[in-house]
């Protein structure tokens, strides 16, 4: 049996990104983080019952502040206490895990998506992604990009501005672009 696009992009395969479920799925998303990013001004316990809506997991005690943008919600799993600031992007192709009591600074942004490195497979607009996790009590500095693919331990510190382009060891300190444990 042939597989969905979306099938395909969720298991981390190849796949073209214009398919009508997708983009019904991006849609869904945009009208959903409207509401969200108009509740500014509102409680935490408002941002949560919201959150819980679209995202794969919200563990209790979770923030994310809006502004937060994303591409679908549901392949965001955000455990216990973790503390997303505002103006957070995370493009969500494949799963993104954030630990128990993380905090994560303002504009910071986390990429699964990734795209072909042959440039004629590139301009047939296949995709892919690769999951992202973020263990507990991790501190992500403001600015920093996690790009696909990373891991990043428990009690790790990613410094401001920092682009974290391989894993972080759990305990370890990285700074600069690109990180490096310090």
């Amino acid at each position: 049996m042939m597989r969905s696009q979306k099938e395909k992009m969720l298991a981390g395969e190849l796949y073209n990104a214009s398919d009508p479920e997708i983009q019904a799925d991006l849609l869904a998303t945009g009208a959903w983080l409207k509401r969200y990013n108009d509740m500014l001004g509102q409680t935490a316990e408002h941002w949560h019952t919201l959150l819980s809506e679209r995202l794969g997991e919200v563990g209790p005690g979770a923030v994310i502040r809006p502004p937060f943008f994303c591409d679908y919600g549901f392949n965001i799993h955000i455990e216990a206490y973790a503390y997303v600031n505002f103006n957070c992007v995370i493009l969500d192709v494949a799963e993104v895990r954030i630990g128990k009591g993380t905090t994560i600074g303002p504009a910071v942004q986390i990429y699964t998506a990734e795209h072909p490195h042959d440039p004629e497979q590139r301009q047939s607009g296949l995709q892919f992604g690769r999951p992202v996790r973020i263990g507990s009590r991790a501190w992500i500095g403001g600015g920093a990009i996690i790009l696909p693919g990373i891991t990043i331990g428990n009690d790790a510190v990613v410094g401001a501005g920092s682009v974290v382009t391989r894993d972080v060891p759990a305990g370890a300190k990285v700074v600069g672009s690109p990180a490096r444990v310090r």
